[in-house]
């Protein structure tokens, strides 16, 4: 009789869900804003972006113990979290419910234009809607059609592009190693406290963190045993975008910096980016670069078409009082369907009108309360009864978690306050 429990792989064999959720939160915006930061301060808030990146590690870290070690589910443990309760679910839930509506049908626009963007530029054949709306619809093809494994084997494809583009580009600029390692040593040039906090936010953090936990059971990974496999997992995923995100830092600083160019804001900015390639070097370069866009723009569509799905299917299942495993239903529950399509069409209204401001209102509250939301639930969850008690958080992760609750909770006072 052969055991069929799933065993962890080996240390080197891993490609795992740590690349999908670690992808899924890189998006054009953060490389906008480190180019940008890059620009205005060259090197020195080099601190800053490893600080994001183990501040993100800590995060995905404790969603992953949380899941492997209680064997439940993000949404399962929000539920147990202490307050008011509206019906069938409490606070967090409500939160949670009105946040994935809300968010999802301003983010599908977002993220279509963002994959459309480099699109528009290298095949003009076609405008910027046209192709926000075929970047729409083959996310949510190859989110109904592909199971995980496929859907997982397509993000590290896009990571690997990402990666050669990206990396490459910094390359290819010349960094200039002694300054750029002079920034390792934390400073705060004037004006630049808005930057240092968009650079820790800016590595890999949206809601698809704490989707980790859903895709590690959509892996196979589940029990205690896989601990180890994850913390691995998490730490070469994070590892990876946090050199992405110095890659591009270090371009901002050698390429835009002594020039003193300047980018447009938003995801447009990445154009202008590759008109100065194309000026300073070559076409192919300034192309090259345009796919490495392309292909962090669509890994973030494709992952949050996949990853909160899931995250929703689990919402909808506590609403209704069901015991469903998201993870092993997939892309077969219609909850899962419904989310997919509601980031899909519904958002294809905004790409041809003006988003009405009280949307975006919206929009930015629930968006910037929501790491803050994981980072304090996430220190009460490892604290508590809900985790075994040889799995709850030690010093190092407790210091890191509330460090990353401050710095979160900080943030969305400056983006709430901006939007006033």
């Amino acid at each position: 009789m052969t055991d069929s429990t799933p065993r962890p792989p080996g240390r080197f064999t891993l490609i795992g869900p740590g690349i999908v959720v670690a992808a899924t939160g890189v998006g054009a915006g953060d490389l906008v804003a480190t180019l940008v930061a890059g620009s205005r301060f060259g090197h020195v808030l080099l601190w800053a972006a490893i600080l994001g990146t183990v501040l993100k590690i800590a995060l995905a870290e404790g969603v992953g113990r949380f899941t492997l070690t209680s064997g439940r589910t993000m949404f399962e443990g929000w539920s147990d979290l202490p307050g008011p309760r509206f019906g069938r679910v409490n606070w967090a839930g409500g939160y949670f419910g009105l946040y994935v509506v809300v968010w999802g049908f301003v983010y599908g626009a977002a993220a279509m234009t963002a994959s459309a963007l480099p699109l528009t530029a290298l095949f003009p054949v076609m405008d910027l809607k046209s192709w926000g709306m075929a970047m729409g619809v083959l996310g949510l093809g190859l989110t109904f059609l592909g199971g995980y494994g496929l859907f997982e084997k397509i993000m590290a494809g896009l990571v690997g592009i990402m990666f050669v583009t990206v990396v490459g580009l910094a390359l290819i600029v010349a960094p200039d190693v002694p300054r750029l390692l002079t920034g390792l040593w934390p400073t705060l040039p004037a004006g630049s406290g808005f930057y240092v906090l968009g650079l820790i936010g800016g590595v890999g953090g949206t809601i698809t963190t704490a989707a980790y936990g859903y895709w590690l059971a959509a892996k196979g990974w589940r029990g205690p045993e896989f601990v180890r496999t994850m913390r691995i997992d998490n730490r070469v995923a994070y590892g990876m975008t946090g050199l992405f995100v110095v890659a591009m830092l270090v371009v901002g600083a050698e390429l835009l910096h002594a020039s003193g160019t300047a980018l447009q804001s938003g995801d447009r900015g990445l154009l202008d980016l590759a008109q100065v390639l194309e000026d300073r070097f070559n076409r192919p370069v300034a192309i090259a670069f345009l796919i490495g866009f392309w292909a962090t723009a669509f890994s973030s569509l494709i992952g949050v078409w996949q990853g909160v799905s899931l995250m929703f299917a689990d919402f909808v299942a506590h609403l209704a009082e069901r015991s469903d495993d998201p993870a092993a239903r997939g892309s077969r529950s219609p909850a899962f369907r419904a989310y997919a399509l509601w980031l899909t069409f519904p958002p294809m209204a905004l790409l041809f009108l003006e988003r009405p401001y009280a949307l975006i209102i919206a929009y930015g509250v629930l968006g910037s309360l929501f790491m803050p939301f994981l980072a304090g639930t996430l220190i009460w969850l490892l604290n508590s009864v809900r985790t075994p008690a040889e799995w709850r958080s030690g010093l190092v992760s407790n210091a890191l978690l509330i460090l990353s609750a401050i710095l979160f909770a900080v943030l969305a006072v400056r983006e709430i306050v901006g939007l006033a």
